[in-house]
């Protein structure tokens, strides 16, 4: 079976597809560290960031829908983590009452903290859901080596691609089985048998990551990974590092 949910749209044409993936790194790493250190008044910096991401959607060629659905993924949970913020945080009271034995009490300092939280993490997933859209997944592994990135890291990364897809097959074909044999309707028996599926499923993949280990010694394996370097910086390289640099600087210097 085929799975492209990762890099499904890395294959397009557009001039961020062409720029080396170091430059996407880099430029994304920036970006991300610029708008987690924007103040939470600065509303303009958040509203110029989002312009920027959007206009490289735009010539990226990706479709806004789908940008949209990734970057939305990371929301409902940095809400579950942020939502207590605004009963905790001291300052104007903004709401107040009765909650059985408990006097709750909501400050505006509280929920500007958690709309700032939670629009610094959808701004941050639009980027990354850029990053990983526009590179190939290999193309990406083998910037992050030749950018030092502990190679343990990167090998960790490259065997999770390489086989997350076999083991999706794997956990897809047990579930098939499950339902060939009147799975029925049961609570007990379907947790009862989602547990037996985990298990197995658990048991396979480290069965399976021994002989790939067994198979990697058998052929000189020594921790390393031979990586080819055809990446090379471009003009156009420099010019989207540069241009993104002024986007992320003059903001920061005309309004923090």
């Amino acid at each position: 079976m085929k799975h492209s949910f990762i890099d499904k749209y890395s294959g397009l044409n557009s001039l961020v597809h062409k720029l080396d993936p170091r430059t996407k790194l880099i430029s994304s790493l920036a970006f991300i560290i610029a708008i987690v250190m924007t103040p939470a008044s600065n509303w303009k910096v958040y509203a110029i960031y989002l312009i920027t991401l959007l206009a490289l959607v735009y010539l990226s060629r990706l479709p806004f829908s789908y940008v949209l659905k990734r970057s939305l993924l990371i929301v409902p949970f940095v809400f579950i983590i942020a939502v207590f913020v605004p009963f905790f945080k001291h300052g104007q009271e903004a709401w107040s009452g009765n909650i059985g034995m408990w006097h709750i009490v909501v400050t505006y300092q509280g929920l500007n903290v958690l709309i700032n939280v939670v629009i610094r993490a959808w701004l941050s997933m639009i980027c990354l859901t850029i990053l990983t859209s526009t590179t190939k997944f290999t193309d990406m592994l083998k910037g992050m080596y030749l950018l030092k990135v502990p190679a343990v890291f990167v090998q960790i990364l490259s065997f999770m691609y390489r086989y997350l897809f076999v083991l999706v097959d794997q956990a897809m074909r047990m579930q098939m089985a499950r339902d060939s044999r009147n799975f029925g309707s049961n609570r007990k028996l379907i947790l009862k048998t989602m547990g037996n599926i985990i298990g197995m499923l658990f048991i396979r993949s480290y069965e399976r990551g021994e002989r790939i280990y067994v198979a990697m010694l058998s052929r000189g394996y020594n921790s390393e990974i031979p990586v080819v370097n055809k990446l090379r910086y471009r003009l156009p390289d420099v010019c989207f590092a540069s241009a993104l640099a002024v986007l992320i600087i003059f903001p920061a210097v005309l309004w923090w």
